[in-house]
């Protein structure tokens, strides 16, 4: 049984891992329809993100995401003057989007890359095949980046899960402590209250006693 599912395992990863290839494909970035090498993840939009922004750190660029309400290229990662020997020797500026692929986050993501000359043209139109294979190449060595970004956040998020559940069992039983004050309080009162409740019925007694004799002495008094 354990190797059937080491075995359905290994075909699922086997899948995955066909399943994201690159291709070319294009997207529209400063106001102009570029050419992209494209890759689909199934691993949510975050994950896929934080895996590019993490790679291009490893090599030392750092992400600067294109912002701004009227901004055309709103969250596009760029990175000016990068060099990524895995895909060629020359110096570009790099341009990366991650959609999502449908409304949840469950549904995958597509990345868009776009590499562009010192002039501001599309550098891939100038790549040869090595080069193109390259690139390509990047995007589908990305997929173990992608895995790794994921479990993050999934610990991340059981992390928080954590968190919250212990909030709750504090709050619970800050509640109970709360409560459990009050019914002793309660209960000091009901104490208070039976202690009075006998020393007055004591006091009545006693002022029963006192009109007893009051009028006793009325009767004595008639019979003179």
């Amino acid at each position: 049984m354990k190797k059937v599912f080491l075995s359905i395992t290994a075909v699922f990863l086997f899948l995955q891992m066909l399943s994201a290839q690159a291709y070319e494909g294009s997207i529209e970035y400063n106001k102009k329809k570029q050419l992209a090498y494209v890759i689909e993840y199934a691993y949510p939009q975050e994950a896929v993100q934080n895996a590019i922004i993490q790679k291009m750190a490893e090599l030392g660029y750092k992400a600067k995401e294109e912002k701004g309400l009227f901004n055309r290229d709103k969250g596009f990662l760029v990175f000016k003057n990068a060099s990524i020997s895995d895909i060629t020797g020359k110096t570009l500026d790099y341009f990366v989007k991650v959609d999502k692929k449908g409304k949840k986050d469950d549904d995958g993501a597509i990345l868009y890359l776009v590499a562009n000359n010192s002039n501001g043209e599309n550098a891939s139109t100038f790549f040869d095949n090595d080069e193109v294979r390259r690139a390509k190449g990047f995007l589908n060595n990305l997929q173990p980046e992608v895995e790794a970004a994921n479990l993050e956040i999934q610990i991340r998020d059981q992390e928080d899960a954590v968190t919250k559940a212990e909030k709750k069992l504090k709050d619970l039983q800050d509640s109970k402590a709360d409560m459990e004050k009050k019914i002793k309080n309660l209960q000091d009162d009901i104490e208070k209250n039976l202690k009075a409740q006998g020393e007055t019925q004591k006091e009545i007694e006693n002022q029963r006693q006192v009109l007893e004799n009051l009028r006793a002495k009325r009767k004595t008094t008639d019979n003179l």
